[in-house]
């Protein structure tokens, strides 16, 4: 799927919903190793960026996005809009990320 056909908004700029799929969505559930968590600490000291959590929430929000997209392809869209994230902590240390939208044909 080709990311110009992935869209927050409602509707793709020249192109024609001809079906809707639905709801499509990639789940991650992601735990911080001990060694990110006490490097992480230890940067709160400095300030700035924390890189370690940085790239793992940058890691974590890409692979529920490429879950939803396969969802979506394999329900037969090429496209998706009105996507969304989300996030909850299930634990102390453990966070759900959920990327949501809705799946299309567009012509």
């Amino acid at each position: 799927m080709e990311y110009d056909n992935i869209t927050t908004v409602l509707e793709l700029p020249g192109k024609k919903i001809i079906k809707n799929f639905g709801l499509v969505k990639g789940i991650t559930v992601r735990s911080r190793s001990i060694f990110g968590t006490i490097g992480g600490a230890l940067h709160t000291i400095v300030g700035g960026n924390i890189t370690l959590f940085t790239n793992l929430c940058e890691k974590t929000r890409q692979e529920s996005f490429d879950l939803m997209v396969k969802h979506a392809e394999e329900m037969g869209a090429n496209a998706i809009i009105g996507v969304r994230y989300d996030a909850n902590d299930v634990m102390s240390g453990v966070t759900e990320v959920l990327c949501y939208g809705t799946a299309v044909l567009v012509e």
